[in-house]
């Protein structure tokens, strides 16, 4: 009986549309199926990846970079041999592609890898329905990668009425005749919708998902590791200009800080965010007593959102963000956000400052 080829799914969408909640929500919900998710981000701080990781340890990270011009069919091939392997006991493969990615450019590289171990498994188009007509108005490309799609998601369906809610869904049939749209909320949707689940056994060790030391071990009968395991693409901002891509007028903001952050002036900033700033996401540290927790922010266009988790044991503890815009001035980013921080010497933040990003944080 010939081997089963293992599917390669190639999840897309703009910035903010919700693949990454979408892919969480599928390793989350997988059953018995053990899913190896290759995840890119744009930006060099991988706060994607960062999330994936920390839902399940089961992925492989390309950041600082677009996936169609980080990456060539060849290192391409390399992650998927290493997913398909038989010792990897991977049963479906899902490509998280940055929101500024050419799906049909992933497609393609995915037809011409020499694997003969995986097959493509379809194009699903992550649409954001709370941001259709400007996310339409700003990449009218998006018409184009419904059209192709397999599969579209409506995803944040809930923060449109009904009216609105038809109206999309009667301009995503004009653009993909025939092709199913599914309406979510956080990206829910059945796994079933894109692979078949198994069910899970009673031995943990048959259905966990595959961690990072599973994905870099070899099978070298020497034991040595031959592969680089950091999944570093190269800087995007080199030839995406030359190659005409999408993202090469958007600009990627970066900021840390070891240092608490103001939650007041932190609001001001992000209340006062210009207009060319569409995506914010990363995690926050107050150091406010009673509010210690990581503070995971999320912003597209004028939705902003906080949600709130526990630090790992070892985790350090700071801010991490990143920002992507386009025709923003970077420099004045960078500074509005250095104003945010808490300095040496500087009383700390008062507990009645939380109101503000309390507004905004779930539960």
């Amino acid at each position: 009986m010939a081997k089963r080829q293992i599917p390669v799914i190639v999840l897309a969408g703009f910035l903010g549309s919700g693949k990454t909640t979408l892919l969480n929500h599928l390793l989350g919900r997988s059953g018995g199926t053990r899913i190896g998710a290759i995840v890119n981000d744009f930006g060099s701080i991988e706060i994607d990846a960062m999330s994936v990781a920390g839902q399940v340890d089961s992925m492989v990270s390309l950041g600082n970079g677009c996936l169609c011009c980080a990456v060539d069919t060849s290192e391409l091939d390399g992650f998927l041999d290493r997913l398909s392997r038989p010792a990897a006991r991977i049963d479906v493969i899902v490509i998280e592609a940055s929101g500024l990615a050419e799906p049909q450019e992933v497609i393609r590289m995915i037809l011409a890898s020499d694997n003969k171990d995986i097959v493509y498994g379809g194009l699903v188009e992550v649409v954001d329905a709370a941001e259709f007509a400007a996310t339409r108005a700003r990449h009218p490309e998006l018409d184009r990668h419904v059209a192709i799609a397999d599969l579209v998601v409506l995803n944040k369906a809930d923060r449109v009425g009904d009216e609105a809610r038809r109206e999309i869904l009667g301009v995503l049939e004009e653009l993909g005749p025939g092709t199913p749209v599914v309406p979510a909320s956080y990206g829910r949707i059945d796994p079933e919708l894109l692979f078949d689940r198994k069910p899970r056994e009673d031995d943990p060790s048959k259905t966990r998902q595959l961690s990072f030391e599973d994905l870099c071990a070899d099978d070298e009968p020497d034991g040595h590791d031959h592969h680089s395991c950091d999944g570093h693409g190269h800087d995007c901002h080199d030839g995406c200009g030359r190659n005409g891509h999408l993202h090469a007028a958007y600009e990627s903001v970066e900021f840390v800080s070891e240092e608490p952050v103001d939650p007041r002036r932190l609001m001001e900033f992000l209340d006062s965010r210009p207009e060319g700033l569409y995506r914010i996401k990363g995690f926050v540290y107050f150091g406010i007593a009673g509010h210690k927790h990581k503070f995971a922010v999320h912003a597209v266009g004028d939705f902003l959102r906080f949600y709130r988790s526990s630090w790992a044991r070892a985790e350090e503890r700071l801010t991490q963000l990143v920002l992507i815009g386009r025709g923003v001035d970077t420099a004045a980013l960078r500074a509005g956000l250095d104003r945010c921080r808490v300095t040496a010497g500087e009383p700390p933040a008062e507990e009645n400052s939380m109101w503000g990003v309390l507004r905004y944080a779930q539960g």
